[in-house]
C-alpha cells in the first residue's frame, strides 16, 4: 500500500482510477490465463534475444516480471508517485504550514480525485512498463532493480483490435518491455541517474505564489497552442521554470534513448523469430494515430505525443549511431552518464558519435 500524505489521498486515487479503467477486453477464463502464461514465456524468450541483438548482458541484481491487470498498473504507478512526489509534498507543506483537519481532508481527497483520472486515463493505454523505482530505497544489495510490468487486458485489447498474430504480438511487447529491464540491470548507474534528475526536476518546483502565478500565467496562454497542435509539450513543461525545462531536456533525451532503442531491438530481432513483425508495425503505427480527437487533446496534454516522438526520435538516433560505429560503438552510450546524447544530439546522431568517438 502506497504511503499517504496529507496532501494527495493515494488510496481514494487507486480506487477512483481502478473503477474509471475498468476491467478490459470480455475474455473467458481459460483465454485470460492463456494470455498470462504466453506473456510470462515471451519475457524470459526475450531475454537471451535481446542479449544477442545488443551485446548488454544484465548484473546479478534482477528486477522481476510480473503480469498484471489495469488495477495492478495503476496501483503501481501510484506507489511509484507516491515514493517520486514525496520531496515536493514535504516542501509544499512546510512552506503553507499545517492545514486544519476539514481542509486536508478535502483538498486530499480532491487532488486524489485528479490523479485518480490521470491514472484511470492512462492506465487503459499503456501495453507494458519498467518500474525503475521499485527497491529504490531498500539497502539490500539484492533488493530488485526495478521491476517489469505486463498489462495483459491491455495487450488483448491492442492484439483484438489490429486483427495480429496473438503469439508474435505478444513476443513483440515482451522485446520491447524486455529490452527496457535489461537496460537498468546491465546499466547498473542508469536508475540512479534518472532518479537523480527526477528529484532535480521535483525538488525544483517554484513554491514562491508570486513566481507560481507567473509560470502559470505563461503555461495558460500556451495551452491554445497545444491544443491546436502546434506544441508538442505536456503539461509539465508548460508549467516548468527555465532551469526545470534544462532537466527535462536531459530527461526526455534519455527516454528517447531508452525508447528508441527498445523499438530497435522489437523490430530488428528478425521474421525468423516474429514471422509477421512487419505487418504488426505498419498496423501499430495506424493504431496510434486512430485516436478520436478528445484522446489526442489529453495525449498531448498529458506529453503520450511526445512520447510518440520519443519511439521515432529515439530510434533514428540508435539507427543512425550503430550505421557510423556498429553496436559495439553504440554501447558506448552505456559507459557513463557523460556518454548519454543530448536533447540535441537525438536529433543528430554524427554529432554524438564525434563527441564520443573522436
Amino acid at each position: 500500500m502506497v504511503r499517504r500524505s496529507t496532501m494527495i489521498d493515494w488510496d481514494l486515487a487507486v480506487s477512483a482510477a481502478s473503477r474509471m479503467a475498468g476491467p478490459g477486453p470480455n475474455i473467458s477464463r481459460a483465454e485470460a490465463e492463456d494470455a498470462v502464461a504466453e506473456l510470462r514465456g515471451g519475457a524470459g524468450l526475450s531475454t537471451p534475444l535481446v542479449r544477442e541483438f545488443t551485446g548488454l548482458v544484465a548484473q546479478e541484481r534482477t528486477a522481476p516480471v510480473l503480469v498484471v491487470d489495469r488495477a495492478g498498473w495503476i496501483q503501481a504507478n501510484a506507489d511509484g508517485f507516491a515514493q517520486v512526489l514525496s520531496p515536493l509534498v514535504d516542501k509544499l507543506q512546510q512552506r503553507k504550514g499545517a492545514p486544519s483537519p476539514m481542509a486536508e481532508a478535502v483538498g486530499s481527497r480532491v487532488t486524489g480525485l485528479e490523479v485518480g483520472a490521470l491514472l484511470g486515463f492512462m492506465s487503459s493505454k499503456v501495453l507494458g512498463q519498467f518500474d525503475p523505482f521499485y527497491g529504490l530505497d531498500d539497502a539490500d544489495p539484492a533488493a530488485p532493480a526495478g521491476r517489469l510490468l505486463l498489462v495483459a487486458p491491455n495487450i488483448v485489447h491492442a492484439e483484438n483490435e489490429m486483427d495480429v498474430d496473438r503469439r508474435d504480438f505478444r513476443l513483440w511487447v515482451c522485446l520491447h518491455e524486455e529490452t527496457h529491464r535489461v537496460q537498468f540491470t546491465a546499466v547498473p548507474w542508469m536508475r540512479d541517474h534518472i532518479n537523480a534528475q527526477i528529484d532535480g526536476l521535483v525538488g525544483g518546483v517554484e513554491v514562491d505564489p508570486a513566481r507560481l502565478a507567473s509560470m502559470v500565467g505563461e503555461g495558460a496562454r500556451r495551452i491554445g497552442d497545444v491544443l491546436r497542435g502546434d506544441e508538442e509539450v505536456s503539461l509539465l513543461e508548460l508549467f516548468s521554470s527555465p532551469q526545470q525545462r534544462e532537466v527535462l531536456d536531459r530527461i526526455t533525451a534519455v527516454m528517447s534513448l531508452l525508447e528508441g532503442h527498445a523499438d530497435v531491438v522489437m523490430d530488428g530481432v528478425g521474421p525468423e523469430v516474429i514471422p509477421s513483425v512487419a505487418a504488426i508495425r505498419r498496423r501499430f503505427n495506424e493504431r496510434r494515430k486512430g485516436a478520436g480527437p478528445l484522446d489526442r487533446v489529453l495525449r498531448r496534454l498529458l506529453g503520450l505525443e511526445a512520447k510518440m516522438a520519443q519511439y521515432r526520435n529515439g530510434a533514428a538516433f540508435v539507427r543512425g549511431a550503430v550505421d557510423k560505429v556498429g553496436m559495439e560503438g553504440f554501447n558506448a552510450v552505456w559507459v557513463g552518464p557523460e556518454n548519454l546524447p543530448s536533447r540535441d544530439e537525438i536529433g543528430d546522431p554524427e554529432a554524438w558519435v564525434r563527441r564520443v568517438h573522436g
